[in-house]
């Protein structure tokens, strides 16, 4: 559901001219990730934020949130022993440059109170129908070192397309091909906080998570 404004809103979005209850699915498997989305744009909208969404804390790194998101939200085609390496491979990447730029130690678990949040801030649909949809996210990147260090925070924009595999939502390949030709040549939203004049003139809804 996307409302206008008037509706109530949460105040971290009431600037927002867009805001949307996005549905939660129906349980969590085995990674601990929702999964069982509503057949409709705004639940191929929340699996994807969910698919982005990640925690790396204590003894969980990257490797282990890549791996989940892998088992819970990649289309049964893509999920291919060449596939499930390479994003293996990117999430150790990822965690040895994300150790390093922060002066985390490179092996064992994060320091107390350590943290990398990402968080999805906003979204805008590309396109939609009954059994695909093409959308880009927008999330906010939260990394604390440590119980005293500083909060650093950062941005991204990523493009994502889910299909319907007539039980759940799934990312796929050919749908993100598809989606990367629908905006080719096009230019991208800009990245903007919810509730600011230049987020509203992008054209990103702000989400809120529903029961």
């Amino acid at each position: 559901m996307i409302s206008k404004p008037g509706s109530s809103v949460p105040d971290e979005w009431a600037g927002s001219k867009q805001w949307a209850a996005l549905p939660r699915g129906k349980r969590t498997d085995s990674n601990g990730n929702e999964v069982l989305f509503p057949h409709t744009a705004e639940g191929a909208v929340s699996m994807l934020s969910a698919a982005n969404s990640t925690t790396v804390q204590g003894s969980r790194d990257m490797v282990d949130e890549q791996m989940g998101v892998y088992d819970s939200y990649l289309a049964a085609a893509d999920q291919t022993p060449t596939n499930k390496e390479k994003v293996k491979q990117r999430a150790i990447q990822t965690d040895a440059a994300l150790r390093e730029k922060f002066g985390i130690p490179a092996k064992g678990d994060m320091p107390p109170r350590a943290y990398s949040r990402v968080r999805t801030i906003g979204f805008k649909i590309i396109k939609k129908s009954k059994d695909e949809v093409s959308v880009y996210i927008l999330a906010r990147v939260t990394v604390k070192a440590g119980a005293i260090e500083k909060t650093h925070s950062s941005y991204t924009r990523t493009l994502l397309a889910a299909e319907w595999d007539g039980n759940d939502w799934k990312m796929s390949s050919a749908a993100t091909l598809r989606a990367a030709q629908q905006v080719e040549g096009k230019p991208r939203p800009a990245m903007a906080l919810p509730g600011t004049k230049k987020f509203n003139r992008a054209g990103w809804t702000a989400p809120r998570g529903t029961s």
